[in-house]
């Protein structure tokens, strides 16, 4: 799965905000009426995940992610930031709108949030490693497909219905060791990364969370 994210040079957009909106976008995909049934997005899903699901983010501004908005996916607004998911497909398929986007110069400033919300989907990410906005912005997509097996159909569905509102946070090592511990309990579900880029294979990077009020 391509992924774009919005970086304008002159106006870049808030971290937390552009990686809220990155796993949003993945998650509305993915859950999008064209993504099931005899919608037309069903069969390139089902492809991607039967084989090894991977996501890389590409960075767009002005023209380029005007024409990024022509291929198939879904968009997300979320504050100052916005995220594009693309309909996944074969590496050698990519569209040339989306494979001329540059993959390097992800980066912004800024922190994530810490603060837990009080009730939704949070994804927590792990505040050992260290990851380029693009990287993370993968990361929290795949955590944002893992959450829905923390819920039951009807949540899932009301999870849609509210457009897959979620929070992105920066665990302290505190909240770390005890979302590894709920993961292995199945109260979360944690992100390990294959290693192609940035980390060591096997790094947990997020772990998904659903809080009750």
């Amino acid at each position: 799965m391509q992924m774009v994210v919005r970086i304008e040079k002159a106006d870049p957009p808030d971290r937390t905000e552009l990686l809220t909106a990155a796993a949003r976008s993945v998650a509305l995909l993915c859950l999008d009426d064209r993504s099931g049934g005899d919608g037309p997005w069903r069969a390139p899903l089902d492809a991607w995940c039967d084989a090894r699901i991977r996501k890389i983010a590409r960075r767009a501004r002005g023209a380029q992610w005007a024409a990024a908005q022509e291929v198939w996916g879904v968009t997300v607004a979320q504050g100052s930031a916005q995220a594009r998911a693309i309909v996944p497909g074969r590496v050698g398929d990519v569209d040339k709108r989306i494979s001329r986007l540059q993959i390097g110069g992800t980066e912004i400033g800024g922190e994530v949030a810490s603060t837990a919300p009080d009730v939704g989907v949070c994804l927590w990410i792990n505040p050992g490693l260290e990851m380029t906005v693009g990287k993370a912005a993968a990361q929290v997509g795949h955590g944002a497909m893992l959450a829905v097996k923390l819920m039951t159909a009807d949540r899932a569905r009301e999870w849609r219905r509210a457009a897959c509102s979620l929070a992105v946070r920066e665990a302290s090592p505190a909240q770390w060791a005890a979302l590894l511990d709920a993961d292995s309990t199945g109260h979360a579900v944690a992100v390990r990364d294959a290693g192609f880029t940035e980390i060591a294979p096997g790094s947990v990077t997020v772990i998904a969370e659903v809080i009750d009020g």
